[in-house]
């Protein structure tokens, strides 16, 4: 299926439209594709352009450069944090850029996250916000935020949700490094790749997955997951039941329903 959408110009983005699925690539290498200010606006300007567009299954991120991203940008930390701003303008910064997480997070479309070289910092934070996340076996990580005297304040609980509380607190009060394989053992990673050839190998073979799937019942689902987390139990069970039944009477479900009694595949999958 073939898609149509009005993406925004961006500097710091390179950005792939292809069938169903879009590419955006971190397009800083000379910086090692660190998330500067302009990169994290013009995220979520594409993110925004894309949010309600179903056609649109999925999201693939990946680092120009054979490097994913070394993280926040440490220049523009000491020329405008420390150069310009006061304690309140930094911390309204800094939260900021949880509200980028939670937006990629949170994403309707299935967001996949292919690693290689490093991941460092806030790279390892956006790393643990993939539906699906493929490094390499050599990829670097490290919250390295403690060894530079501050906290990785944003990203602590995205990273905690993925790996859990004690592999975290290790590795944030240590600044450990770490290959995609060990990534791979802390369920960071889903799958491990031996190079970047692979990567996209492997990569292809989850987007194949997620054609057979509707496009609407994976976001639903992505809303119903989160919300688990959010909501006490019974709260978040209705919220469940109302977006299954949103889903069933929908057409998507209609199409899918009929398609399992009559023995075919639904008219998205592109499969007979």
């Amino acid at each position: 299926m073939s898609v149509s959408i009005k993406l925004p110009a961006t500097e710091t983005l390179r950005l792939e439209l292809s069938g169903s699925t879009l590419r955006i690539w971190l397009n800083r290498p000379d910086a090692r594709n660190a998330l500067s200010d302009e990169m994290v606006a013009e995220f979520c300007q594409v993110l925004d352009a894309v949010r309600d567009e179903r056609a649109l299954r999925s999201i693939v991120i990946r680092g120009e450069g054979g490097i994913f991203c070394a993280g926040g940008d440490i220049k523009g930390f000491k020329n405008v944090m420390q150069g310009t701003m006061q304690a309140d303008e930094v911390a309204a910064s800094n939260r900021s850029f949880g509200d980028f997480m939670l937006k990629v997070n949170e994403q309707p479309q299935v967001v996949v996250m292919l690693v290689e070289g490093a991941a460092i910092g806030g790279g390892l934070g956006l790393s643990c916000i993939g539906d699906v996340t493929i490094a390499t076996r050599d990829a670097r990580f490290r919250l390295s935020e403690t060894s530079l005297g501050i906290p990785p304040a944003q990203i602590a609980p995205f990273v905690v949700e993925r790996i859990g509380l004690t592999q975290a607190r290790r590795l944030m009060l240590t600044g450990a490094r770490f290959n995609g394989e060990q990534a791979l053992g802390y369920g960071l990673a889903h799958a491990v790749a031996s190079n970047g050839d692979d990567l996209e190998q492997q990569c292809g073979e989850v987007l194949e997955q997620i054609s057979v799937c509707g496009a609407k019942a994976n976001a639903i689902t992505k809303s119903i997951l989160f919300e688990t987390t959010r909501r006490p139990r019974p709260d978040a069970l209705d919220f469940a039941s109302r977006g299954f039944a949103e889903c069933m009477l929908g057409d998507e479900g209609r199409e899918g329903i009929a398609a399992f009694v009559e023995k075919r595949s639904p008219a998205w999958s592109g499969k007979r």
